[in-house]
This record gives structure tokens, sequence and C-alpha cells, in this order.
């Protein structure tokens, strides 16, 4: 089995790279945000831990006077995300629950 990914098993950090998983290309922040139900600064922050690990990669754009920011996992990133999806369906098939009804 493999270790539960302390980064990425933060309830936020979690919606974020689940999000990012299932996309097919990077997510605007308005949109992560909204997926992620977080507020701006609190995306924020997890991004920015998110991007130390190396597990999203950050693009900014200018639109007319705005700036867009566009997020995308990495590999590493998405390898990372499955390793602990991987941990925590290890966790639902060792629980008590599932042997009693068997």
């Amino acid at each position: 089995m493999t270790g539960a990914d302390d980064i990425i098993h933060q309830h936020h950090r979690l919606r974020i790279m689940a999000a990012l998983e299932s996309a097919l290309e990077a997510l605007d922040f308005a949109s992560l945000k909204a997926l992620s139900g977080t507020t701006d600064g609190n995306l924020g922050a997890h991004l920015r831990t998110l991007e130390q690990v190396g597990y999203v990669a950050l693009t900014k754009e200018s639109v007319g006077r705005r700036q867009r920011t566009w997020v995308e996992a990495t590999p590493s990133g998405r390898r990372a995300f499955r390793n602990h999806v991987a941990f925590l369906e290890d966790l639902l098939d060792l629980s008590p629950s599932d042997k009693e009804t068997q």
C-alpha cells in the first residue's frame, strides 16, 4: 500500500487536484475556485503550496486590463494524486464494514 500524500490530503487541495486531474486542459482561477469551494485567498495559498512541491503549474496572461491565471496539474502532480487516490482506495478495502458484509 502506498502512503498518504500529506500535501494532497488536505481537503481543499484534494478537491483542487481532483478538479485538475479530471480537466482535459488548464483551468482558470475562477473556475477552480468554484469547483474547489474556496475563497480567492484560500485558493491562492493552496496553489502556492501545490506549486512549491511541483504538483501544479500556474500561467498568467493579460486579458484587457485584467490578468487571468491558469492552473494545470504537472505530470508529477497527476502521479501524486493518483497514488493518493490508490492509498484511499486501499483504506476503503481494509474497512471493517466491508468485511462484515461478506
